[in-house]
């Protein structure tokens, strides 16, 4: 039996400071963590410097080595040795932590990047006769020597992490380090974009592979930053993106927003700034997140470059090493500032869906592939039938080939007069309606349209006081499992705001008295076991305003025009009109396209008239 003893004293250690190259070698771990860190900070360094192009050269995924070249204002020889020492920089004044306007200021990075690997820095001061140089072997200085350059400051960096070989199996592969680089500089890019950025890939010797090419924005800021984030994020992006603009208290918010139905997988275009430093943050992420909950399903991601800009002490960048995360002096203003201004700019954008829809749609139509030989020769053997007359022919055709009952097709509209959806044409299917615009078509999922437009109808009289309610003449019983039907009577306060008035009946049942008005007559007990299933999704989620909005959405399917009712002409046209009036309306409840627009342009190039 292995006893613990107790009455043994453990042999103790004095106390003592750690070596200079250990310590080093410790900070490292914390500011370097692999080849795109090294990336962050030298690049950093060089926007703090003033460059206005930045060059940076890579060799197996920055493994082998990193060169980072910039125009800005170097450092003088006489302080390329102080450089290179922890908790040396030129970004603070009088030790004020707080009143900061530099990315990098902790005067860690050069030190900690010496200390694992074979570090070297050449620079010309501004005005300087000539440049100098040092270089840093594993945490060993040489002395400064001099050396050629025109102007700005070059750093390499060579067999990162060499001094500590077991950071290197850690490491991912080349290709995923260079892709992590890549990111690095597409967010450090889009913080500056008055500066031409390239990436190169020179493994394989000589001038390299160019990876990525910016180039450096003009003097009107606003225009650099569209060109920049229209470079990095696509065209797309810029074509279904909203300008968001807001301030309160002294924080102001600016950037774009893209429309839900742009909606990615995963959180790749998500670009968050804070006084212009790129960020990781937990607060404005989820604020993002709860600016775009009822809007996208689970799953989807919203896209958005986003600016938080305020004072130096209502924010503490300095509570992470690689200054990834920020935290605010205010978390609950900057949150509701964040969601309330993407919430105003998305109802503002109305019933706009994402032109990648559109695009989408267009794909769908394929040319018929040419037939084969056999199936050619089975269509020479079949005799058509002679076509009918032509008093006959719309009979021949059959009414049935639309699903709108046949009404005379309305007056031409002028084409100022046409509203932005168009004016209804026909029903297809008995689920898509058919509408003629100024310059194309719209194909509207009537009932994905019509449960966005419940939704938001019901939303609204919430807000107003609460959704009325109409009694059913005969209430009805509803047996639910035991766990859903707790879950139900337990909510019953908050139905009751919502128009659905339920009440215990005895076991596992319950007994519904009245439904929500706008749902009109609708199937109580469906109703019922699908608001169950509502709570009980959301049953992690705290937020009382997240529950409610899941059962609304979850009543309105009810109460939404079905895919396979017929429509009048004057019932689509009500929808289209509606859904131009109604925030949000381009996309349903769970977050697909509720329409598709083909311009005119793209019909004749369907059909090569263009």
């Amino acid at each position: 039996m292995n006893l613990a003893r107790h009455d043994m004293q453990p042999d103790r250690a004095p106390i003592r400071r750690l070596e200079e190259a250990t310590a080093n070698r410790i900070a490292a771990g914390e500011v370097v963590e692999r080849p795109a860190s090294a990336v962050k900070e030298l690049v950093e360094n060089a926007l703090d410097a003033g460059a206005r192009h930045v060059d940076v050269a890579i060799a197996a995924g920055g493994r082998s080595l990193i060169r980072v070249a910039d125009d800005g204002c170097g450092i003088p020889a006489g302080e390329l040795a102080l450089a290179v020492e922890r908790h040396a920089t030129s970004k603070i004044k009088g030790g004020d932590l707080v009143d900061l306007h530099h990315f990098g200021f902790r005067g860690e990075a050069l030190p900690s990047i010496g200390a694992v690997a074979r570090l070297s820095i050449t620079s010309r001061a501004q005005g300087a006769d000539a440049a100098a140089a040092i270089e840093v072997t594993a945490g060993k200085l040489a002395p400064v020597r001099p050396a050629a350059l025109a102007r700005g400051t070059v750093v390499e960096v060579r067999d990162l992490f060499f001094a500590t070989p077991a950071r290197l199996k850690f490491l991912r592969s080349e290709m995923a380090e260079q892709r992590a680089i890549t990111e690095t500089l597409r967010r450090l890019a889009l913080a500056a974009p008055a500066t031409g950025f390239q990436l190169r890939d020179i493994s394989d010797g000589g001038a390299g592979r160019s990876l990525m090419r910016l180039e450096p924005g003009g003097f009107d800021a606003d225009g650099a930053l569209r060109a920049r984030i229209r470079a990095i994020l696509g065209p797309q992006f810029v074509e279904n993106a909203i300008p968001v603009a807001a301030e309160r208290e002294g924080v102001r918010l600016s950037g774009f927003a893209a429309l839900p139905t742009y909606s990615r997988g995963a959180s790749v275009q998500q670009f968050l700034f804070v006084n212009g430093r790129p960020v990781e943050d937990r607060l404005l992420g989820g604020a993002l997140r709860a600016a775009y909950a009822d809007l996208l399903p689970r799953g989807r991601y919203p896209a958005a470059v986003l600016f938080i800009a305020c004072e130096g002490a209502r924010v503490d960048v300095n509570v992470h090493p690689a200054k990834a995360e920020v935290r605010f002096r205010e978390p609950g203003l900057v949150r509701g500032l964040v969601v309330s201004a993407l919430t105003h700019a998305l109802a503002g954008a109305g019933h706009r869906s994402a032109t990648t829809i559109s695009r989408a749609a267009l794909g769908a139509f394929r040319p018929p592939e040419a037939p084969s030989a056999a199936a050619r020769q089975a269509a020479e053997r079949f005799q058509a039938p002679p076509l009918p007359s032509a008093p006959g022919f719309a009979e021949a055709l059959g009414a049935q080939s639309w699903s709108a009952p046949a009404e005379p097709a309305p007056e031409a509209a002028p084409e100022a007069e046409i509203p932005p959806l168009g004016l209804a044409r026909a029903q297809l299917h008995e689920t898509y309606i058919l509408a003629q615009t100024a310059d194309g078509v719209v194909l509207v999922d009537q009932h994905a349209a019509h449960e966005r437009l419940v939704y938001e109808r019901m939303k609204a009289a919430r807000a107003e006081g609460g959704v009325p309610a109409q009694s059913l003449l005969t209430p009805e019983v509803v047996e639910l499992p035991a766990e859903a039907c707790s879950r139900v009577l337990e909510a019953a306060g908050e139905l009751a705001a919502l128009g659905l008035d339920v009440e215990p009946f005895g076991g596992r049942a319950v007994c519904v008295r009245a439904t929500p008005a706008p749902l009109g007559p609708c199937d109580a007990a469906a109703l019922v076991r699908d608001i169950a299933d509502a709570l009980q999704a959301e049953a992690g989620e705290d937020p009382l305003r997240t529950r409610l909005d899941a059962v609304i959405s979850r009543m309105s399917c009810h109460g939404s025009v079905r895919a396979g009712r017929r429509m009048n002409a004057a019932e689509m046209n009500a929808l289209l009109r509606e859904m131009e009036a109604t925030p949000f309306s381009g996309q349903c409840n769970h977050g697909r396209p509720t329409w598709v627009a083909l311009s005119l342009a793209d019909i004749e190039r369907l059909f090569g008239r263009r």
